[in-house]
């Protein structure tokens, strides 16, 4: 019982920051409910899209690499079982990452619905996914498509950075932050990834379609798969998904 009353106990969150959370309940109280799949290669634009997709709309963003790591490191069941099956060097099973995000989807952030990055990535894992959502008598929505020529992603994908903490990206051409190598929003510093060169890119963007075409085709038999053109500058691209998620 303590525990739980720990856990409720607002008497010391900054007045500010309770108005801005109450401030935030009262403008999505009205929103309708979405459950969102992003889908697209590396450099495709998801990273930028998703913060104004989350802001927008009132959506939780679940990233599964991240919601691991957060599980493991709050020693949840969950995350305890997560933590067993990477010390022996196993793959995390579908059905835990499965359980993962539906224990994710429970919290009151998540109340208008999800975006789901990185997830699924096998039609097993969105067969596993569909069948969760069917159950709490919900279901994905719309699987929005960052289609892109992946020549193009070459000239994106040398100068994208990224902070850490939010998510938030930028690239030094296409959308550059104020000040150089440093977060707009929160003067944090941007990090960039060991992985965004031209040779990694070109044997990810392998693997990404080999791998994630099926969970496409899974999709588009459902009827649910909007194609972008990830192609375009930015604003467009957001216009392009407003115009599909109004």
């Amino acid at each position: 019982m303590a525990a739980a009353a720990a856990a409720t106990d607002v008497s010391d969150v900054p007045t500010q920051d309770l108005m801005s959370e109450l401030l935030r309940r009262f403008k999505c109280a009205t929103k309708p409910e979405k459950r969102i799949i992003l889908v697209g290669p590396p450099g495709c634009g998801k990273g930028t899209q998703s913060p104004i997709l989350k802001e927008e709309h009132c959506l939780c963003h679940l990233a599964t690499g991240d919601m691991l790591r957060a599980a493991v490191a709050a020693k949840t069941s969950l995350g305890l079982t997560a933590k067993e099956a990477m010390e022996k060097g196993e793959l995390v099973s579908d059905d835990l990452v499965i359980a993962i995000i539906e224990e994710a989807i429970k919290r009151p952030s998540c109340e208008k619905g999800f975006i789901l990055d990185g997830f699924p990535r096998t039609v097993t894992q969105a067969e596993k996914l569909d069948a969760m959502l069917q159950q709490r008598g919900t279901k994905v929505e719309k699987v929005l498509n960052f289609d892109i020529e992946d020549s193009i992603l070459e000239e994106r994908i040398t100068g994208r950075w990224i902070h850490s903490a939010s998510g938030r990206s930028y690239h030094t051409k296409f959308a550059p932050p104020k000040v150089p190598g440093i977060d707009d929003i929160t003067g944090e510093p941007l990090i960039q990834r060991k992985d965004d060169n031209a040779d990694v890119l070109r044997s990810r963007l392998e693997a990404f379609h080999k791998q994630t075409q099926p969970v496409i085709d899974h999709y588009i038999g459902k009827g649910v798969v909007v194609n972008l053109h990830a192609e375009k500058p930015q604003p467009e691209v957001t216009a392009e998904i407003q115009k599909v998620l109004a």
